[in-house]
C-alpha cells in the first residue's frame, strides 16, 4: 500500500491564516465536484502560490489548497443545461463566469471555477497567473536558452583558440627552418667572395679622404633634412596643425569640465534628491525631481562615453582622428531636445518648489558642498543648453584649420551641418514654446479662462490699457469728457492683441482680469476697423472733437448674432497709431488668407499655407534667399538668410502680410540698406507695377486671357462682376451669408456701398438662386496663384437698370480712362466677345512674389479650369487688366507707407529729406485719377499722420521739467513723503526711458568710442541712473547719527517698493544698487538700527532686479507687468551686445542674416512697447527739483570718505 505525501502541517495552516489576513485575493467562488456536475460554494484565499479554499469565510482551518506554480489559467465556456428551468434562472446561469486551472501535467485534473461577475472572474484569473509565475519561468527558459548559447560560443572559441595555437607552433618551427637556411646561404656565399685586400693595407691618404667624403654626406644629409624640418616648422600647413592639435586639447579640457558639472548635478543633487522624495516626510515628490533634471542623467552617461574615447584618442598623439566619435555621438544627441525644450519649465517647478521651506533649506545644504563651489543649483542646470552650440563653435575652429584634402574634412563637415541642424530644431522648439508659454501666462491672469489661447497658432501681438467709451440707442456715442473720472476708472479695459482675436478685459480690485460679458473675444475675421470716422457722420464728427481724435471703432460683425460697434479710446496718437496699424496688419493677414482658402476649398483641402507654397521660390532655399523651419504669423517658413532685393520683395508682397516680418525689416533696415533705398522701391512699385511684377505673372495672365478669348457663354444665368475690389482683400462671403451684408475691409476704414468702392465681397447673382463658386486649379511652382471671379452684388444689380450695369462692371468703372480701357481688335463689338481676365485672377498676378527665370508652361487642366471660371455676360466683355494691376500695386505701397508712418515715425521726425519724399510720393498719388475713394482716404490719413509737426505735445520732457524746477521753491528729503518721492522718480525713470530713440539700439553704439555722438539718449539714460543712485547714496551719508541714517534707509527701501508696486523696476535697481555700495553696505552700526521688515523687504526687492541669470527673476516679473513699465535698460543692452557679437549681419556668401535682425527687432519691439505706454502721473516741481539737483550728489570717493569717519575699520 503507498503511503502518503507527509507535509508540514503546522506551517501550511500558518500559511492559511496569512492567505486569510494578507491574500492577493479573497472570495467566494463555486467549485465543480469531481464525481459529479455539481458545484459547491468555497471561500478561497490566494497568498503567494498557494490557493487555499475554506467551507466558509469565518472557517478556521482549510479544507484543501492548490500549488499554482507552473499551472496556467484560462477562461471556461459555459457549461450546457440539460433541464429546461425558468427563464430567469438560465439568464442568471448564462451571466456566470466560468475559469479553469490547468496543471501542466497528466496526474492533476483541472480545477474548474466559476464566479457571479465577469470584473470579478478576470481579476481571479489575473491573479492565479500572477502566483503561477509563469513569467518567471518563461524568463527563466530564455535566460537558460542564452546561457545554452553562451557556452557553445565559448566552446567554438576554445576550439578556435587551440586551431590558432597550432597555427603558431608550425609557424614558429617554419621561421626556424628559414633561419637555418639563411644563414647557410650567407656562408655560401662568404665563401664565394672573391679575394679582397686587407683594409690595413690600404694607403692612408685614401682611408683620409673616404673619412671626409662620409663626413661631408652626413654633414649634407643633416643639412638638409634640418633644412626641410625648419621650412615645414614655418610653413603654414605646420601652423594650422599646431592650432589644430590646440583646439583639440582645448575640447578635451571642456569635455572634461562638463562631464564634471554633470556629474555634480546628478550625483550632488539628481540622486539626494531622489532618495529625500523617497523618505517619510518628502519635501518634494519624484515628480517634480523629473521635471527638474529632466533626462540630465542620461546626458551625463552619454557624454561620459564621448570623453572616454576623447582620452584614448589623446592618447595615440599626434594622429588625432575625431570624425569617427562624432559619427557615433551625432544619433544620441537627439535627446538634447528634450532638456531645451522643457528648460523654462524646469527652472519654474524649481521656483515652485522652493516656496517649501523645508526644500530650501535641504537645497542649499547641497549647494554649501565644496564641489559646487558656490553655484547654485540652476546654473548647473543650465550648462547643457550651451553644449550644442559650443560643439559648433568648436567644429567651427576646427575646419578652419584642417586642410581641404585632410581624410577627416568631410566627416567634420558633415558633423557640423547635422549640430547646425539639431540646434536650429532646438531653437524652433524654444521660440514656439516660449510664445504658447506667453498665451497661457495671459489665460491664467484671466479668472474666466480663455480658450482660444489654447491655440498652438494664436501669436501674441502686444498689450495695453485702452479706455472703452460707453454708447447708448442706435449705436451714438455719450457725450462723456475725455478728462472725466469715472470714464478713467469705469471704461478702462486691459487689451490683448493676437494674430486672430482681440481681448477686452477689466481689472478688479485684486488684480484679476475678467473678460467682458459682451464683446470681451473679438474674432478679428469678423472685425473691420475704422480708424477716422467718416466726414458724413455727425456723431463721429462730435466724438473727434470731444476725444481728440484719439478713439477708433471696431465694428464686429458676428454670423450668429446682431453687429455692435466696441468704441476704444488710446491715451495719445503713437499708441492709437500702433494699436491701429497692428490690428489693421492682422485683419489684412487674416482676410487675406480666408479668402484664398474660400477660392481653393472646393478644389482641394489642401491648407492656405500649402497653397501659398505651391510656388517653389516661395519656400525654397535658393542662391539669395535661405528659410528656417520655423513659421511666421502667415504659417510659412521664416526667412534665414536674404539678399536685399528678396527682402524688399518680400516688403511688397501681399501674400505675406506678416507683422514680424514688417516690424523686423523697418526696424533694421539700417543695418543693411536705407530709408532711401526702401522708398525707391516703394515708388518703383507705384509708378511702373508692370516692371515691378514678376514676368511668370504676366505670363500666367496672357495664357489665361487668351484661353478665355474661345470660350462662349452656355446660358444667361453666369455670374457677372459689378464690383471693383481692392488689396488687401476681404473674406469673401459663405454660402450661408446674407447678400446684402458682404464683409469688407480697406485700408483704413470699412468700404462704402458707393459705385466706386473696390471690394472682394463675393454675393449671389440676382438671376441666380445660389452662390456660383468656381475655384481655380492649384497652381504649380513658378506660377502665380489665380483667385476665383467674384459674383455679382444683389444689393447693387437690383437697383439699377441693366443697361447701368454696364457702366458700374469693373471692365467700364466711371474713374478708368478710356485711352486704357481694352477693346478687342478689329472693331468688334462689345458683346461678341468675352472677358480676358477676372479681377481675382489680376489681384492673383499682382501680388505673386518676385522672381528671375522662366516658369513652366500652364497645365491644360488649369487652363481648362480657367477657362470656365472666368465666364462673364455679354455686357462685361471689355476689361481692363491694367486698371486692376495698377490699383493693387497701389494698395501694396500704401500698405508698407501706413505700417512705416504710424509705427515708425521717429524715421520721418530725424530725417526731413525722407520725409519730404515721402510727402511728394503722396502727393503724386492723390493726383492720380484713376484713384479709389479707399484709396484716397488712406493716402489722406498718411499725409495727415506724417503733416502733424507737433506729435509729442502732451508728453513732458527731461528738459521741460528743469526749466520748471528752476523757478520752483526747494524741498528737502525729510518734507517729502515716500509716495511723492516714488511716483515723481518712476515720472522721470519713464521720460528718460520714452525719449530713446530705437536706432541708438542698433550696432552697439554705447560700447564705441564715440558713443556720446552716437546714442546720446541711452547715455543720458544711463547718467540719470548714476545720478539718482548717487543721491540715494549721498542723502544717507549726509546724516551724521545712526538713527537718521537708519531711517532714511527705510524710507528709501519705502520708496523702493512704491517703485516696484508702480512697475518702474528701473527705480528699484536704482535704489537698491546704491543701498549696495560699499560706503553703505559696511556701515554694521547703521544696518543694526534697520528693522527687520525692512531688511526682508530690501531683500525681496534685490532679489527681483537680481542679474542672476541674466535678469531670470526681472524678465519674469516683466512677462506678467502690464504697461506702463519702466525696465533697466541694462538688460536689453546686455540681450543686443550679446546677439551683435555672437552673429554677423552678412554671411559669407553677402546675404543679411534676418535671424538676427528678428531677434534685434524681438527686444527693440519690447523695449518700444514699454515706451509706448505713459504713466498718468502729475509732475510736481518741488520734487523733481530736490531730484535732479546735483549739488547734493557726493562723488564715490568722497562718499567712502565719509564711511571711514563714520565707522572706521576695526584693527587687524
Amino acid at each position: 500500500m503507498q503511503k502518503s505525501v507527509r507535509y508540514n502541517e503546522g506551517h501550511a495552516l500558518y500559511l492559511a491564516f496569512l492567505a486569510r489576513k494578507e491574500g492577493t485575493k479573497r472570495g467566494f467562488l463555486s467549485k465543480k465536484a469531481a464525481e459529479a456536475s455539481r458545484w459547491h460554494e468555497k471561500w478561497f484565499a490566494l497568498y503567494q502560490n498557494v490557493l487555499f479554499y475554506f467551507e466558509g469565510e469565518q472557517s478556521g482551518r482549510p479544507a484543501g489548497m492548490y500549488l499554482l506554480e507552473g499551472c496556467s489559467c484560462e477562461r471556461a465556456p459555459a457549461p450546457p443545461r440539460a433541464g429546461a428551468g425558468p427563464g430567469g434562472a438560465r439568464d442568471a446561469l448564462d451571466k456566470q463566469y466560468y475559469f479553469t486551472v490547468l496543471f501542466g501535467h497528466e496526474g492533476q485534473k483541472p480545477l474548474e471555477l466559476r464566479c457571479e461577475e465577469e470584473q470579478d472572474g478576470k481579476e481571479w484569473m489575473e491573479a492565479i497567473h500572477q502566483a503561477s509565475y509563469a513569467d518567471i519561468l518563461i524568463e527563466r527558459e530564455v535566460l537558460m536558452q542564452k546561457y545554452i548559447h553562451l557556452i557553445q560560443i565559448v566552446e567554438t572559441e576554445k576550439i578556435a583558440a587551440n586551431q590558432l595555437r597550432h597555427q603558431l607552433e608550425d609557424q614558429d618551427t617554419e621561421i626556424e627552418r628559414l633561419k637555418s637556411e639563411i644563414i647557410a646561404l650567407n656562408k655560401t656565399k662568404e665563401r664565394m667572395r672573391p679575394y679582397q685586400s686587407n683594409p690595413e693595407d690600404e694607403d692612408p691618404d685614401i682611408k683620409k679622404i673616404k673619412k671626409v667624403q662620409s663626413f661631408m654626406r652626413g654633414w649634407l644629409c643633416r643639412r638638409k633634412w634640418k633644412t626641410i624640418v625648419q621650412d615645414y616648422i614655418c610653413s603654414p600647413h605646420a601652423e594650422s596643425m599646431r592650432k589644430r592639435n590646440q583646439i583639440v586639447f582645448t575640447m578635451v579640457e571642456a569635455e572634461s569640465e562638463y562631464v564634471h558639472q554633470l556629474y555634480i548635478l546628478v550625483n550632488g543633487f539628481l540622486r539626494p534628491l531622489r532618495m529625500a522624495a523617497s523618505s517619510k516626510k518628502p519635501p518634494i515628490s519624484h515628480d517634480d525631481v523629473s521635471s527638474i533634471f529632466l533626462n540630465s542623467e542620461t546626458i551625463m552617461f552619454l557624454h561620459e562615453i564621448f570623453h572616454q574615447g576623447l582620452k584614448a584618442r589623446i592618447a595615440n598623439w599626434p594622429t588625432l582622428i575625431l570624425a569617427d566619435l562624432f559619427d557615433i555621438l551625432l544619433p544620441m544627441l537627439n535627446i538634447y531636445q528634450e532638456f531645451v525644450r522643457n528648460h523654462q519649465y524646469s527652472l519654474q517647478v524649481l521656483a515652485n518648489c522652493k516656496q517649501n521651506r523645508d526644500f530650501d533649506k535641504l537645497l542649499k545644504q547641497y549647494e554649501a558642498n565644496p564641489a559646487c563651489e558656490g553655484r547654485m543649483l540652476e546654473t548647473f542646470l543650465t550648462y547643457p543648453m550651451f553644449q550644442i552650440p559650443r560643439y559648433i563653435i568648436t567644429l567651427h575652429e576646427l575646419l578652419a584649420h584642417t586642410p581641404h584634402e585632410h581624410v577627416e574634412r568631410k566627416s567634420l563637415e558633415f558633423a557640423k551641418s547635422k549640430l547646425e541642424e539639431l540646434s536650429r530644431i532646438m531653437h524652433d522648439e524654444v521660440s514656439d514654446t516660449e510664445n504658447i508659454r506667453k498665451n497661457l501666462a495671459i489665460e491664467r491672469m484671466i479668472v474666466e479662462g480663455c480658450d482660444i489661447l489654447l491655440d498652438t497658432s494664436q501669436t501674441f501681438i502686444r498689450q495695453g490699457s485702452l479706455i472703452q467709451v460707453p454708447s447708448v440707442e442706435k449705436g451714438k456715442l455719450s457725450k462723456v469728457r475725455l478728462g472725466s473720472l469715472s470714464l478713467k476708472k469705469e471704461g478702462e479695459r486691459q487689451c490683448f492683441l493676437f494674430t486672430k482675436h482681440f481681448l477686452i478685459c477689466t481689472r478688479s480690485s485684486g488684480g484679476k482680469l475678467h473678460l467682458l460679458k459682451t464683446g470681451g473675444v473679438l474674432s478679428l475675421i469678423e472685425c473691420t476697423l475704422i480708424e477716422e470716422p467718416d466726414a458724413g457722420d455727425d456723431d463721429s464728427k462730435g466724438s473727434g472733437h470731444v476725444f481728440g481724435h484719439l478713439d477708433f471703432k471696431i465694428v464686429v460683425e458676428p454670423p450668429d448674432a446682431a453687429a455692435f460697434t466696441v468704441v476704444l479710446l488710446a491715451p495719445s496718437r503713437q499708441e492709437k497709431a500702433a494699436w491701429t496699424s497692428d490690428i489693421s496688419q492682422c485683419v489684412d493677414n487674416i482676410r487675406c488668407n480666408g479668402l484664398m482658402t474660400i477660392v481653393f476649398e472646393e478644389n482641394s483641402k489642401v491648407t492656405v499655407p500649402h497653397m501659398i507654397k505651391s510656388d517653389a521660390r516661395l519656400h525654397k532655399d535658393d542662391t539669395d534667399i535661405c528659410f528656417s523651419k520655423t513659421l511666421n504669423s502667415c504659417k510659412v517658413p521664416q526667412i534665414r538668410y536674404a539678399s536685399v532685393e528678396r527682402l524688399l520683395e518680400r516688403l511688397t508682397d501681399l501674400r505675406f502680410l506678416s507683422i514680424d516680418f514688417l516690424n523686423t525689416f523697418l526696424h533694421t533696415y539700417r543695418i543693411f540698406t536705407t530709408a532711401a533705398v526702401v522708398l525707391a522701391k516703394l515708388s518703383d512699385i507705384y509708378k511702373r507695377p508692370f516692371t515691378s511684377i514678376p514676368v511668370r505673372s504676366l505670363e500666367l495672365f496672357f495664357a489665361t486671357s487668351q484661353n478665355n478669348r474661345g470660350e462662349h457663354l452656355v446660358d444667361g444665368k453666369t455670374p457677372r462682376l459689378c464690383r471693383k475690389f481692392s488689396s488687401p482683400p476681404p473674406l469673401a462671403v459663405s454660402r450661408t451669408s446674407s447678400p446684402v451684408r458682404a464683409r469688407k475691409l480697406s485700408l483704413t476704414s470699412p468700404l462704402n456701398s458707393r459705385i466706386g468702392a473696390l471690394d472682394l465681397s463675393t454675393s449671389p447673382a440676382s438671376s441666380s438662386p445660389t452662390t456660383t463658386h468656381s475655384p481655380a486649379a492649384s497652381p504649380p511652382p513658378h506660377t502665380a496663384a489665380v483667385l476665383e471671379s467674384t459674383a455679382v452684388d444683389r444689393a447693387g444689380v437690383e437697383s439699377s437698370p441693366a443697361a447701368d450695369a454696364t457702366e458700374l462692371s469693373p471692365c467700364r468703372s466711371p474713374s478708368t480712362p478710356r485711352h486704357l480701357r481694352y477693346r478687342q481688335p478689329g472693331g468688334q463689338a462689345a458683346d461678341s466677345s468675352h472677358c480676358s481676365v477676372s479681377p481675382a485672377s489680376a489681384f492673383a498676378i499682382a501680388t505673386a512674389a518676385a522672381g528671375h527665370g522662366s516658369p513652366p508652361a500652364v497645365p491644360q487642366l488649369l487652363q481648362k479650369r480657367l477657362a470656365q471660371t472666368l465666364r462673364f455676360n455679354n455686357t462685361e466683355r471689355i476689361c481692363d487688366k491694367e486698371f486692376i494691376i495698377r490699383r493693387t500695386a497701389t494698395n501694396r505701397v500704401l500698405n508698407v507707407l501706413r505700417h512705416w508712418v504710424s509705427k515708425h515715425a521717429q524715421d520721418f521726425e530725424l530725417n526731413n529729406e525722407l520725409k519730404m519724399n515721402v510727402l511728394n510720393l503722396l502727393e503724386e498719388v492723390l493726383r492720380d485719377p484713376d484713384l479709389l475713394p479707399q484709396e484716397r482716404k488712406a493716402t489722406a490719413n498718411i499725409l495727415r499722420a506724417l503733416s502733424q509737426d507737433d506729435q509729442d505735445d502732451i508728453h513732458l520732457k527731461l528738459e521741460d521739467i528743469i526749466q520748471l524746477t528752476d523757478c520752483a521753491k526747494a524741498e528737502c528729503f525729510e518734507t517729502l513723503s515716500a509716495m511723492e518721492l516714488a511716483e515723481q522718480i518712476t515720472l522721470l525713470d519713464h521720460i528718460v526711458f520714452r525719449s530713446i530713440p530705437y536706432e541708438e539700439f542698433l550696432g552697439q553704439g554705447w560700447m564705441k568710442l564715440d558713443k556720446n555722438e552716437r546714442t546720446p539718449y541711452i547715455m543720458k539714460t544711463s547718467q540719470h541712473f548714476n545720478d539718482m543712485s548717487n543721491l540715494v547714496a549721498s542723502q544717507i551719508m549726509n546724516y551724521t547719527d545712526v538713527s537718521s541714517r537708519a531711517i532714511a534707509i527705510e524710507k528709501w527701501v519705502a520708496v523702493a517698493d512704491i517703485c516696484r508696486c508702480l512697475h518702474n523696476y528701473n527705480g528699484v535697481l536704482e535704489i537698491t544698487s546704491a543701498l549696495n555700495r560699499s560706503a553703505i553696505y559696511r556701515l554694521k552700526k547703521t544696518w543694526a538700527k534697520v528693522s527687520k521688515q525692512t531688511k526682508a523687504l530690501m531683500d525681496k526687492l534685490q532679489k527681483t532686479v537680481s542679474s542672476e541669470g541674466r535678469f531670470k527673476n526681472l524678465r519674469e516679473t516683466l512677462k506678467n507687468c502690464n504697461p506702463p513699465t519702466v525696465p533697466y535698460l541694462g538688460m536689453y543692452l546686455t540681450d543686443l551686445a550679446f546677439i551683435e557679437e555672437g552673429t554677423p549681419n552678412f554671411t559669407e556668401e553677402g546675404l543679411v542674416n534676418f535671424s538676427k535682425m528678428r531677434m534685434i527687432s524681438h527686444i527693440v519691439r519690447e523695449i518700444r512697447q514699454f515706451q509706448q505706454t505713459s504713466y498718468r502721473i502729475d509732475h510736481q516741481p518741488k520734487v523733481t527739483q530736490y531730484l535732479l539737483d546735483k549739488a547734493l550728489i557726493i562723488d564715490e570717493d568722497t562718499l567712502y570718505e565719509l564711511s571711514l569717519k563714520i565707522e572706521p575699520r576695526l584693527p587687524a
